[in-house]
């Protein structure tokens, strides 16, 4: 995408069809998106106190204005290698039965309005542990665009 070109044009006019927002975030160079509803706060690098004999993929915790937040590794829950340990990555905020979740991503992008006219069902090509924390894709110009669904990712049976 050059800087003529806005994130409007790149995923459609919208005039169509409905239209959603996605917040955008990439994890080990992969492009995801979760519903802007769905978010309740981006955080940059935050120190992650350990927490001991968790779940694999529970970073630790850290204290968002007095309230415990689980850290949940991105890379971990959707099994992709480790980021670098100089890499503190970031983090969006949400919320599942009046829980706050912390999901450690590598970097948050713009918020997207994307025209539902360029929605897809999950290709068969999909990984499949992707395809079940996905509700879906947006084919976008030489890319795609996976929608990922919190409380799938969040439940501790995956």
């Amino acid at each position: 995408m050059n800087a003529n070109t806005s994130m409007q044009e790149k995923v459609g006019s919208g005039a169509v069809g409905d239209t959603q927002e996605y917040v955008t975030l990439t994890v080990a160079g992969q492009w995801f998106g979760i519903p802007v509803l769905d978010v309740q706060d981006v955080l940059g690098p935050r120190p992650v106190a350990h927490i001991p004999l968790a779940d694999k993929v529970v970073a630790g915790s850290i204290n968002l204005r007095g309230r415990i937040v689980t850290v949940i590794d991105m890379r971990k829950r959707l099994g992709l290698p480790p980021r670098d340990d100089d890499d503190p990555g970031m983090n969006i905020v949400v919320e599942q039965g009046g829980n706050l979740y912390s999901l450690r991503i590598d970097a948050v992008g713009e918020v997207l309005e994307a025209d539902e006219s360029n929605y897809d069902r999950n290709p068969a090509t999909i990984d499949p542990m992707w395809r079940d924390f996905s509700n879906g894709i947006y084919r976008l110009e030489n890319q795609l665009l996976i929608i990922l669904d919190v409380e799938k990712l969040l439940e501790r049976d995956n």
